[in-house]
């Protein structure tokens, strides 16, 4: 059964459990969309011991018949993610039970979902960010309706609904050459999801 094209409500949770039930592909899935200047760094067991724990959750949720899920545009600010776009979420609090109960929260506060409105279905293998020093967890969740989004001003600048059917279309999967810092460059692939990098 191919996710995209499914259409009731009933159907995407019982999709989602079942593929998330499965081993996950991992640091092999990770690579596809690393720059090429990447050292793999990322994956060293002992930068991960180090590393803050954070948490994203990715939100899957069903409008005008097609699934969506939402993703943020920071402000620009003085620190390594300023302008970038990400899925909801952050670091863990020390008052977080677990990185789930982080992503609910953290969803909560820059987009504006009530933790009881979504359905947790899993997660996906944990990716550590080198320019934060943080190993992030995505958890992967569901609506029942379509959110009415309420966007933190101090953490959010935008929230772009994309469809999933745009994240799934090759063409949308692009790259180029990016400067990070002064002097170097990368090479970097990208999605190209409503005219936003």
């Amino acid at each position: 059964m191919d996710f995209i094209h499914l259409k009731s409500m009933e159907s995407l949770p019982a999709f989602l459990r079942s593929a998330l039930s499965q081993p996950l592909p991992g640091q092999l899935a990770q690579e596809i969309m690393m720059p090429t200047l990447t050292d793999k760094s990322r994956f060293s067991i002992e930068k991960k011991k180090n590393a803050r724990n954070g948490a994203v959750m990715i939100l899957f949720y069903l409008k005008n018949n097609s699934w969506y899920f939402p993703l943020i545009q920071r402000p620009d600010y003085d620190g390594v993610h300023a302008k970038q776009m990400s899925f909801p979420g952050g670091k863990m609090d020390e008052e977080d039970k677990n990185l789930e109960e982080t992503a609910l929260r953290e969803t909560h506060e820059e987009i504006g979902v009530p933790h009881h409105n979504v359905e947790t279905i899993g997660e996906l293998t944990d990716l550590y960010v080198v320019a934060s020093n943080y190993l992030v967890l995505p958890i992967v969740a569901v609506l029942d309706s379509p959110p009415q989004f309420v966007k933190d001003p101090y953490e959010v600048d935008e929230i772009i609904e994309v469809k999933l059917t745009d994240l799934m279309d090759e063409r949308n999967n692009k790259s180029m050459d990016m400067k990070i810092m002064q002097g170097i460059t990368i090479h970097s692939p990208y999605f190209d999801l409503n005219q936003k990098v």
